[in-house]
């Protein structure tokens, strides 16, 4: 069974590991690889426990149940309670460099580990972030996706419209990204709905 909930701080550790393993799936080729071999999930697990110990709105995905065992086998025993294989983070958008951002709203962060893709964990995350945000007044949203991001295809099916691109330094390597925008939030919310 797949829940989604508000991260709590014991999560985070986690949240740590999915964020590790995402990148280092995600951006072999697009980022350095000596950047992805020191990512450190220790360090993101940090960074994600402070930040839900602030108040910023991380949810996750956790599986458990009889779908989970076949993924445990060897690492941890059915007792060790749910397992996170997916989140993300929801803010409310800050000015980056030149310009205002491109929405009221961001989301932050949205990875998913590789074995749990295709079963509409990212929709069901990204609808709880569309409804946090939505809840704090948000009337729009964006996400920024690196444009080389294999996945990017997924924010375009949800209807994000591309709006703006960047330049950011990642690993010491200039790369582009594409801002997807939801206006008004609610294309977001209804995009998400159908999610299983």
């Amino acid at each position: 069974m797949i829940t989604i909930r508000r991260a709590r701080p014991s999560d985070a550790a986690a949240i740590g590991a999915v964020h590790v393993a995402a990148w280092r799936s995600a951006y072999p080729g697009i980022l350095p690889d000596d950047f992805l071999a020191t990512l450190s999930p220790v360090r993101q697990a940090a960074h994600y426990d402070h930040a839900i110990r602030s108040g910023v709105g991380v949810h996750v995905a956790t599986a458990s149940g009889p779908d989970l065992e076949p993924q445990r086998a060897g690492q941890r025993s059915a007792s060790a309670g749910p397992l996170v294989v997916g989140f993300v983070t929801g803010i409310l958008a800050r000015e980056r460099g030149a310009g205002p951002p491109p929405a009221e709203g961001e989301i932050e962060t949205l990875y998913v580990l590789d074995d749990w893709r295709e079963r509409g964990l990212g929709r069901r995350l990204m609808r709880a972030a569309a409804v946090q945000l939505a809840a704090a007044g948000c009337r729009s949203a964006f996400v920024w996706v690196l444009r080389d991001n294999p996945s990017r295809w997924f924010y375009a099916r949800l209807g994000g419209k591309p709006s703006a691109e960047a330049t950011i330094q990642v690993g010491g390597e200039a790369v582009v990204q594409t801002a997807y925008v939801w206006s008004p939030i609610d294309t977001l919310a209804q995009a998400t709905s159908s999610a299983p």
